[in-house]
């Protein structure tokens, strides 16, 4: 991790205190879910969130501080809606107009359970099942030979419009191979095909930059995205197994014991050589640093917060689950998009919503001046697949 002095000392005293006077807890994968979702209404905010929502979404502190208590409640909310909604259900959302969650759901019925939920339900046609079946079926021609074109840029089950969404390259729409591509969703009835003259996405890992957190076989550089029991977890395309890696000083700090990339964008670096690991985000400086204290998913729509390396601390909201993301080197699958900026050397940062995990830095288009979009791999994924525990504070 990159170090201001007031954290270095402030981590100093982590370490010299110890895990268990912290009272730190590690949170497993099988665990996460119930351990999530659980900022109670009435505890405090990690100091510089507010601020940070008032800069990057133009609230007021009385409005940025509402619709954090509010996406606390509606994150650990969904889980309970979506048993309620049963085979009927059709995704989620967080409308930040109302402070709500809501539900899509095919039948009255499930609408009427997921009212007595406490969520807002509203009708649709298809159900979850029936969109990600048909978006299923442009993941598997993505893993074919000749892959996806490079004009469509992403794919995703949308649930506020009922659609499976894809992106294409403004003017690429009615290209044969682009439309064959499309083919499978839009004979079952539920594509919607948005054109977007926005840059291709792509990674976010950089060359060498001094000072900055940890670097791969020395001459990559990459971000930290969250502490795990044994090391942290970041993105993929940052190194491969026995890559070695160094802190932000330069010093040894261990080696990708796992990764992978494209069709997931997730790593796991074992660490040892004197680091340690403890429950936090950087800030760097925009915001107090972040204690992380849970993984409950947050509903698209809501607020969420991204520390990277390069550009430090931006906010913004999500966007889409469970999308497809084209990048040059492959498709990359189940990624979660939001209008958070982001810039090389940004790859495998902390997306963070309050307080709880949401996943590490992968790709996106357009910077931190200009606006872009970028898109997260989901943290529950890395921990259940590799059997870690997120390093957590009670």
């Amino acid at each position: 991790m990159r170090r201001s002095t007031t954290l270095t000392w402030g981590l100093s005293v982590l370490l010299a205190l110890g895990a268990s006077a912290l009272g730190l807890s590690p949170v497993s994968a099988a665990d996460a879910g119930s351990a999530s979702g659980t900022v109670a209404a009435g505890r405090a905010l990690s100091p510089g969130l507010v601020p940070a929502l008032q800069r990057d979404l133009g609230l007021s502190a009385a409005q940025a501080t509402a619709r954090l208590r509010a996406e606390a409640t509606a994150t650990a909310l969904a889980p309970k809606a979506r048993r309620a909604a049963g085979a009927a259900y059709g995704g989620s959302w967080f409308d930040a107009g109302k402070d709500t969650l809501v539900v899509a759901v095919t039948d009255q019925a499930a609408a009427d359970a997921v009212r007595a939920a406490g969520a807002a339900p509203v009708r649709v046609a298809h159900s979850e099942q029936t969109l990600n079946s048909a978006k299923a079926l442009l993941d598997t021609r993505a893993t074919s030979a000749a892959g996806a074109p490079a004009a469509v840029r992403s794919w995703h089950v949308d649930p506020r419009t009922n659609r499976v969404v894809a992106e294409v390259a403004a003017g690429a729409a009615s290209e044969p191979a682009v439309a064959a591509f499309l083919a499978p969703a839009r004979e079952r009835g539920v594509l919607t095909v948005e054109t977007s003259d926005s840059p291709a996405p792509r990674t976010l890992s950089a060359g060498t930059v001094g000072g900055d957190p940890y670097y791969i076989n020395g001459n990559t550089r990459c971000s930290i995205g969250f502490s795990v029991v044994g090391g942290f977890v970041s993105a993929g395309h940052c190194g491969t197994p026995g890559s070695s890696v160094a802190g932000w000083d330069g010093s040894a700090m261990g080696s990708f014991v796992a990764s992978s990339f494209p069709y997931n964008d997730y790593s796991y670096i074992a660490i040892g050589n004197g680091w340690w690991t403890v429950p936090v985000v950087l800030g760097w400086g925009t915001v107090s640093d972040v204690l992380v204290r849970g993984s409950g998913v947050a509903p698209v729509g809501s607020s969420i917060c991204r520390s990277g390396s390069t550009t430090h601390w931006h906010c913004g909201t999500v966007l889409t689950q469970n999308e497809t993301v084209n990048y040059a080197q492959g498709a990359v699958y189940q990624l979660t998009g939001t209008n958070v900026c982001a810039e090389p050397g940004d790859s495998g940062g902390s997306f963070i919503t309050g307080d709880q995990a949401q996943g590490v830095t992968s790709g996106g288009w357009g910077n931190c001046s200009s606006g872009g979009q970028t898109w997260f791999q989901p943290v529950k994924e890395i921990l259940s697949t590799y059997g870690l525990t997120l390093v957590t504070s009670s």
